[in-house]
Parts: C-alpha cells; sequence; structure tokens
C-alpha cells in the first residue's frame, strides 16, 4: 500500500473514533474523558487505569485499541497523545488491593484514582474546568459523581478510550520491566506478568515473589503458598 493512502486510511480510521466524542461537543459539552485500564489478567503487578481528554482536533494518525498496536507503536504514540491531550490523569491498583478486594473493583479504584488525577491536571491547565463525561470501556463507575457512557469494545471504538488504553498498557509494561530486573526468573519484562510456560516455570522453581496476586495462584500453589 502506498505511504499516502495508508495515510488517508488512517485519517478515515481517526474521524470514524471521534464519533462519541463529537456526539458531546455540540452539547456544550468540551470536557469528555476517554478511561480504560491494563492488567486485569496477569498473575502479577498492578492494574493500571488512564483518563485522557483530547481536544476536538486531535490529529494524531494511528491511535488505536493498544492490544492492535506493536510495543513499538504503542511507546511512539505515548508521549504525542501526552503532549496533545487537554488533560491526563493516571491510577493503580497494586497486587494486594487486588487481592484484598477483587480484581473487578480493584480496577474501577484505579479507574477512580485516574479521574482524580485527571480532574486535578486539568484544574491546572484550565482553571475552573472540570471533566464532565466519562467514556469507558466496558465499564461504569457506580461512586464517581460524572456523568457516564460505558462503551462495549469502547478501546477499538472512541479515540479518546484508545489513547487512554495506550497510556495505561505502556505505564504498566514499563513498571514490569523494573519488577523483571527486582525478581528475575518469571520473564516479566517479557510476559508482563501473563501465565506463560516461562512464568510458571518460574513460579515452580522459586515459588512466588512479593509482586504476585495470590488469589489468582490459588490453584497453582495449593498449601504451598511461599515467598521467594
Amino acid at each position: 500500500m502506498k505511504k499516502e493512502e495508508r495515510e488517508l486510511l488512517l485519517r478515515e480510521r481517526l474521524e470514524e473514533m471521534k464519533t462519541y466524542e463529537r456526539a458531546f461537543y455540540g452539547k456544550d459539552v468540551f470536557y469528555v474523558a476517554g478511561m480504560d485500564e491494563a492488567g486485569r489478567g496477569p498473575l502479577a503487578g498492578p492494574v493500571v487505569a488512564a483518563a485522557v481528554i483530547l481536544p476536538p482536533d486531535f490529529d494524531l494518525l494511528g491511535v488505536d485499541d493498544s492490544k492492535k498496536l506493536t510495543e513499538k507503536k504503542r511507546e511512539a504514540l505515548f508521549e504525542p497523545i501526552k503532549e496533545q491531550a487537554v488533560a491526563y490523569g493516571m491510577g493503580m491498583a497494586d497486587h494486594r488491593t487486588i487481592d484484598e478486594i477483587n480484581i473487578l473493583e480493584a480496577t474501577k479504584l484505579a479507574m477512580k484514582r485516574a479521574v482524580e488525577a485527571l480532574e486535578v491536571r486539568l484544574a491546572e491547565k484550565r482553571p475552573g474546568g472540570a471533566v464532565q463525561h466519562l467514556l469507558i470501556d466496558a465499564l461504569t463507575l457506580k461512586d464517581v459523581p460524572i456523568p457516564q457512557t460505558g462503551i462495549v469494545k469502547g478501546d477499538s471504538k472512541s479515540v479518546s478510550i484508545a489513547a487512554a488504553s495506550i497510556l495505561a498498557k505502556v505505564t504498566r509494561d514499563r513498571m514490569m520491566v523494573e519488577y523483571d530486573i527486582r525478581y528475575p526468573g518469571y520473564g516479566f519484562a517479557s510476559n508482563k506478568g501473563y501465565g506463560t510456560k516461562a512464568h510458571y516455570a518460574g513460579i515452580e522453581t522459586q515459588g512466588i515473589c512479593p509482586i504476585h496476586r495470590k488469589t489468582f495462584l490459588k490453584s497453582v500453589l495449593q498449601g504451598k503458598l511461599y515467598e521467594k
């Protein structure tokens, strides 16, 4: 495919993904935040959430569901998204919290923290500004008093949710690379905490490490719950 044809397709894709956000701009709603998370499925590490408000004229090509992008592409988009965003916020819930309240509630907590961080950053950049609507990938946050729309597969339908998915994924992946240095032998740098063969082999030979989610490993450990 020629470069011009590829760019045209990317621009058409970008305009298509602005549909949800554009629906609000004509209703005096300017601060529409997309939200997504990374890390619900891994056996180790935190769940990380991001909330992103993009400007109506956002023109960064290639933004899409983080799962559809290569690691190299996600890394390339990470800083430009932050630079073009009206504001963004990050939130996290660690492995202990996940074990205490379960992964769904921990995900919601991480998202709530991302919204709180977003509100602070937005107020710093746009005095008097406040988030007016949340677009969330497949969830709603009952204890967050902001109008919301949950969108199934929202990370492939909404550009702001897609942007949030990239920020959350890159942030968490970088954390897992750092954890790999601290806790070698599990392959965290490559598997990011997911249950790969190498990861399970590491658990078998070394036991679990301090960032493992014990509630995710009950069937594996079965009474031999020990830490490296």
